[in-house]
């Protein structure tokens, strides 16, 4: 196992200690670690095994089933970009298309500095305002092509304003 630092063993300890009386912890421990840490790398489900017992490829397998997980760091703002039927059959592919030639990376990944991570969503529900666009929860109805670079920079202008103020 790969060497955590003693205060994430800590934490992820004590979060496997809140749910050893559940008959099925699993997705709780998970998702209050991915809450805490943004992602779940496999030192972290190596050490989950340790502590619940159960197997490192039975964890392996449900953080790789489940979108809302992750292996990876995400970004600062997630850009959650639904491509299920309704999103589309109204220009989804393009506006997914548009972000990623934007930001120079491709659905998964995140962008160097680490403030945007594009991720190619199935469904989440919001059909009725096609093409559905999340960033960090936020939804964007009716996104357009022509609306994604408006967007990001919003996000970049907001960065910049976070900057300045830290000086």
């Amino acid at each position: 196992m790969a060497k955590l630092n003693s205060a994430a063993v800590a934490q992820i300890t004590e979060i496997c200690n809140r749910y050893k009386d559940e008959k099925t912890p699993l997705m709780m421990i998970l998702s209050d670690i991915q809450n805490e840490y943004g992602y779940i790398p496999l030192e972290v489900q190596e050490l989950v095994s340790e502590k619940t017992g159960i197997s490192v490829a039975e964890i392996y397998g449900v953080v790789t089933f489940y979108s809302f997980f992750s292996l990876t760091p995400k970004g600062k703002y997630v850009i959650g970009c639904c491509l299920g039927t309704a999103c589309y059959v109204k220009g989804a592919q393009q506006v997914i298309d548009k972000f990623c030639e934007l930001l120079h990376i491709q659905p998964g990944q995140t962008t160097d500095d680490g403030l945007f991570t594009i991720d190619a969503l199935r469904c989440i529900g919001a059909c009725g305002i096609a093409p559905a666009v999340s960033i960090n929860g936020k939804v964007y109805p009716k996104m357009t092509v022509s609306q994604v670079t408006e967007t990001v920079a919003q996000y970049l202008i907001a960065e910049e304003k976070l900057k300045e103020a830290a000086k």
